[in-house]
């Protein structure tokens, strides 16, 4: 047994940190295997039409790279730019001597019982690599697809933006319409190399029963840039999810921005952690969050550890409902003098004055309701491409129906 294995195993009870524990046990480990399909004729319209609902085209469309993995399968993984590399976890632990600088480098195996899960009944993810100075024409999509019922999919992911490269990876995560019950552990390490800039745009569309447990780390080196755009607009039993990103180099800079909806029977606990480490290095989280009877907890630390850094934290929170709650616990860790950090916190429901502002020049209540929350649902999500836009303006618009 390899000493990673070793060390998961001592972990393997142990409990997360926050947030609702879960009995492992219910879920199963073992999926029917789907099998590798170069033209994804595998998929049925139903699962194409799923998977665009997260901003993924199977076929067609403008992208670098693709990676789907069905259930515990890794059905197709392709690569359409030199520079640009994309396969499994599998494959890349074994093509690269088992990724030794960055396989559980950033996370910690040991974490809670969630990372050890992870390693000892890991079902593969992505592998996703562009090299030195190559800049991605347009971005790389990789679904991960839950299609059985109580089933566990746990996989870990890397990405790695080597030195002055560029590029987007938009992951979508999402469940077969009619399942209703799974487990999704995500471990996911990214490398932001020295120059590089890169964006990850992930949208979670799951089951109303689907416990989803991420794991994420990001380091960032000298002069490198960090993008991440959250979007969960959709039912799921409970999601916990608290990415940490050092800024390692000086001059490294971080957006995390989260657009996340609460509907009665969900609980999100989601947050954000940046560290600044070197001079000049700058930090941005933004969370909107709405409770139409769903409870959610946003958490943000920023810590600064050198004079001069500079970082905002912003959370917002829309309560729609008499149910459900909204906490948002933004904390400042200021550890050396000359650091520059700011918060800010809100939690509220529509102003009745600014319903009646709108009426009064035509709108009706509804209308003027559904202006309200679509303008505080758009944040400024950097980086993406069109096409994900409208797809986000679209869930934004569905979102509002539902919600009113």
């Amino acid at each position: 047994m390899s000493e990673v294995k070793k060390r998961a195993g001592t972990a393997a009870t142990k409990k997360a940190a926050y947030g609702t524990d879960i009995d492992l046990s219910s879920f199963k480990n073992k999926a029917m295997p789907r099998a590798y399909d170069a033209s994804l004729n595998c998929l049925s319209e139903e699962e194409i039409k799923t998977m665009a609902e997260v901003g993924i085209v199977p076929t067609g469309g403008l992208r670098s790279g693709n990676f789907i993995q069905m259930n515990h399968s890794a059905v197709n993984c392709s690569a359409f730019q030199d520079g640009v590399e994309v396969m499994s976890s599998a494959q890349a632990l074994e093509k690269f001597d088992g990724l030794k600088d960055y396989w559980w480098k950033a996370v910690d195996v040991v974490t809670d019982k969630y990372t050890a899960h992870a390693e000892l009944a890991f079902n593969s993810g992505y592998f996703i690599k562009v090299k030195e100075g190559v800049k991605a024409r347009f971005p790389v999509q990789a679904c991960l697809y839950i299609g059985e019922e109580d089933l566990a999919q746990n996989v870990h992911n890397v990405v790695i933006a080597e030195e002055g490269s560029e590029i987007h990876v938009i992951t979508g995560c999402t469940t077969a319409p009619k399942l209703k019950r799974g487990l999704h552990i995500g471990i996911s390490e990214f490398y932001v190399k020295k120059g590089a800039t890169l964006t990850f745009t992930m949208i979670h569309n799951w089951g109303e029963r689907v416990v989803v447990r991420p794991r994420t780390a990001v380091w960032v080196e000298e002069g490198a840039t960090y993008n991440s755009n959250f979007v969960c607009m959709k039912p799921a039993r409970s999601i916990q999810m608290f990415p940490s990103v050092r800024l390692r180099g000086e001059n490294a800079v971080t957006r995390l921005n989260s657009v996340l909806i609460a509907t009665a029977g969900t609980e999100l606990d989601i947050g954000g952690r940046v560290s600044l480490e070197a001079a000049g290095a700058k930090a941005e989280i933004l969370t909107r969050t709405i409770s139409k009877g769903g409870n959610v907890i946003a958490r943000g630390i920023l810590i600064g550890e050198k004079p001069g850094v500079k970082a905002h934290l912003e959370c917002s929170g829309l309560m729609l409902s008499d149910e459900g709650s909204i906490r948002a616990i933004p904390e400042l860790d200021g550890r050396v003098s000359g650091v520059e950090m700011s918060h800010e916190a809100a939690v509220g429901r529509i102003s009745q004055e600014e319903i009646e502002y709108l009426m009064a020049r035509g709108l009706s209540e509804k209308e003027a309701t559904a202006l309200i929350v679509r303008g505080f649902l758009r944040v400024e999500m950097v980086g993406l491409p069109e096409p994900l836009k409208k797809e986000i303006d679209r869930l934004v618009e569905e979102s509002e129906k539902s919600l009113l």
